[in-house]
């Protein structure tokens, strides 16, 4: 993992990066949000060094950048990734593990 992404997603179980225009990053973190999770949010395009951010984002796969949802620390991917867990009722699981969940 690239070194400004590492260093955001460390210290939180869940972390999100988003742009505030971006409808599916919306759904993704409301989504999360709506399982009381503990999460960290960052709008690629209002912190100062969002274009670096987005940078390694698409160097790390994920294409688009944003939303790009990482749990416990591990990329998880993208929109279709979270919402397929979310299908196959393995995100809830997944967030309980990270520590960003408590039922």
């Amino acid at each position: 993992m690239d070194y400004v992404v590492a260093s955001m997603v460390v210290d939180s179980p869940v972390v999100i990066f988003s742009r505030t225009t971006c409808c599916m990053s919306h759904t993704i973190k409301t989504l999360i949000g709506g399982f009381g999770a503990n999460l960290t949010v960052y709008e690629i395009d209002e912190v100062p060094n969002g274009e670096q951010v987005e940078r390694e984002l698409q160097q790390m796969g994920c294409n688009p950048s944003v939303p790009a949802v990482f749990i416990g620390q591990q990329l998880i991917g993208g929109a279709n990734q979270v919402m397929s867990l979310q299908l196959r009722n393995q995100l809830a699981p997944l967030l309980k593990r990270a520590g960003a969940i408590w039922i």
